[in-house]
């Protein structure tokens, strides 16, 4: 039996980690006793550091916020690499470029430590039940490694390429139409608010019709409620949406590809940001098209 580590139990690490004991040995580790007190009920084992975790593991699973805290979680003092032995493989399933994934897999690489760059789309509720969209880069030998696992977390598996960092490529088009969708569905609702329609029977109506979409769908709800001067549950941070769609620019920028929505929609969550709204779920951008009933 494969022995996989966890490492980071966010709002996607968590019902990720929780699900893949169904199926294998599972080690976690995170800095926040509640969610490794979470991830031990559900059948995990929880370490007390990054060595820790990462001692005996045929595959880490990585689910980190951002670049830093990748190259932290990975080469810093006590981290992830100096407790693999070659032939691991680290799965990186987080949105960091993909010149920062290039980089970790190619410092892994001098360790004889393999890297597959796993970019996951679909949310919390998917990662549950293991049925995210992974969009892998790596090479034959570390897909082939990691396929059991990525199996039992994605219900669609596509690989992209044999390089590092297409996945990445892939899930920076993805973010580009997500922003998007989420900050066209925030300016549509804060309208039908304005106008006085009940938002819920809006979101029913346009769900059936063409103006539904995925993001409409899952956010929806959570605008309405901000709508509403009411409080959503936290799914996705206002702050990770707004790295995502920095990512976004800096690849359009890199190709010389024009993206003016994107763009629109970037500045939109940086004035969230501004507005001291980052650690909100990202559906609190409707309050800035209108008022809300706060």
């Amino acid at each position: 039996m494969t022995n996989v580590t966890v490492i980071g139990l966010g709002a996607m690490g968590l019902p990720m980690a929780t699900h893949l004991t169904k199926s294998f040995d599972v080690k976690v580790y995170d800095i926040n006793p509640v969610a490794l007190e979470k991830a031990a009920a559900a059948g995990a084992m929880p370490a007390s550091s990054l060595e820790q975790a990462a001692d005996g593991a045929d595959v880490v699973v990585l689910i980190v916020r951002d670049a830093a805290q990748l190259e932290s979680a990975l080469f810093g003092t006590n981290g992830v690499a100096d407790a693999l032995v070659p032939g691991s493989v680290v799965v990186i399933t987080s949105t960091v470029g993909e010149t920062a994934l290039v980089r970790s897999a190619d410092l892994l690489a001098t360790r004889g430590i393999l890297c597959v760059d796993a970019a996951l789309s679909g949310g919390p509720v998917r990662a549950e039940t293991g049925d995210l969209l992974i969009m892998v880069g790596g090479s034959p030998e570390a897909r082939s490694a990691t396929q059991p696992v990525l199996d039992a977390l994605g219900s669609t598996v596509c690989v992209v390429g044999d390089k590092v960092g297409q996945g990445q490529q892939l899930k920076a088009v993805n973010q580009l139409l997500c922003g998007i969708h989420t900050a066209a569905a925030a300016e549509a609702l804060a309208l039908a608010h304005q106008l006085g329609l009940d938002l819920d029977m809006v979101i029913d109506v346009l769900g059936a019709g063409a103006a539904a979409s995925f993001m409409f769908a899952d956010r929806g709800p959570r605008i309405a409620q901000q709508l509403r001067g009411e409080t959503p549950p936290l799914r996705s941070r206002l702050d990770v949406i707004g790295k995502d769609m920095g990512i976004v620019g800096d690849v359009a920028r890199e190709r010389k590809v024009s993206v003016p929505l994107a763009s629109a929609a970037e500045q939109l969550y940086r004035m969230g940001e501004a507005a001291g709204l980052a650690a909100e779920d990202d559906s609190i951008i409707s309050t800035l098209f209108a008022a809300s009933d706060k």
